[in-house]
């Protein structure tokens, strides 16, 4: 009897809460670093980024308008789900060229890292949200709100812990969110939008691609439905193409040139800041 052949895994885009393989049919083949293993991944296209945009901002309203409490709680929920498929998201950072002890620090974080914006989605309002002192008859308050739909480029060094550390607090602050993975580690980041899949995530407001940085930059900077870009890099090129293009529609422009994801310096309250618009309201007094 001949030796049986492994099933390798098919790597497939992740939009509106579906796995469709990219509309273009060409793929990039990813090898891991000892050669072993050969990989088909989606190369994503222009027309697979503006199909998840539309489902972004599909879901942007019904995200946003979920209470800080419910958005805590899918978070906590993603947590736990990864926390369930800890060995396999380990074998996947060892396949990429990470040391098992390494891939157990890596997933390590990612779960704490979920469970830290679990815990922020319901307490930053009240952090950044102010009264301020009128020498009217009014109440004057300040206080953030959702940006609206987010585009970002992860980390391109690390796998798991980088697309983490971005989706978390751009989702915990209500915003949506199309972010295209590591062109040089995407492995993980398809197998967590199985996580998102089988959490309470709505279909829409993660959407995961992978492909060439160079190619989708553009697209990815100039839309105009997006309210915020998120680059993760140190290309100065890059860098300016984003600043630029932010410029057509005056969408914010977000720049992680050189963080240390593993660090306590790459989370807090101030990250889910980053993508949110400060309202102020006039009230009358006694009304």
């Amino acid at each position: 009897m001949s030796k049986r052949v492994d099933i390798q895994k098919t790597y497939k885009l992740y939009i509106d809460g579906k796995f469709p393989r990219t509309e273009s049919g060409r793929y990039i083949k990813w090898e891991s670093p000892t050669n072993e293993t050969v990989v088909n991944i989606c190369r994503g296209s222009r027309k697979d980024f503006r199909n998840a945009m539309v489902a972004a901002r599909k879901a942007a309203g019904d995200w946003s308008g979920k209470t800080a409490l419910n958005r805590s709680q899918i978070l906590y929920r993603i947590g736990e789900m990864l926390e369930g498929r800890r060995d396999q998201f380990i074998a996947e950072l060892v396949l990429q060229g990470r040391t098992k002890k390494q891939a157990e620090i890596e997933i390590d974080q990612s779960i704490d890292r979920l469970i830290y914006y679990a815990g922020w989605a319901d307490k930053y309002q009240q952090i950044f949200s102010r009264v301020n002192p009128v020498s009217l008859p009014y109440f004057n308050f300040t206080m953030p709100e959702p940006t609206g739909v987010v585009a970002a480029f992860s980390p391109n060094d690390t796998s798991l812990l980088g697309l983490v550390s971005i989706v978390a607090p751009v989702i915990a602050g209500g915003n949506t969110i199309v972010i295209l993975s590591s062109e040089s580690l995407p492995l993980c980041s398809i197998s967590f939008a199985e996580v998102l899949h089988t959490s309470d995530v709505p279909g829409g407001v993660i959407n995961i691609l992978t492909g060439h940085r160079e190619e989708l930059l553009e697209h990815f900077s100039s839309h105009m439905d997006v309210n915020a870009m998120i680059y993760c890099g140190d290309d100065k090129d890059d860098i300016n193409v984003v600043e630029t293009n932010a410029a057509l529609n005056v969408k914010r422009a977000i720049i992680f040139s050189d963080d240390n994801w593993g660090t306590e310096k790459a989370q807090g309250p101030y990250h889910i800041l980053k993508t949110q618009e400060t309202k102020t309201t006039w009230h009358p007094v006694g009304v």
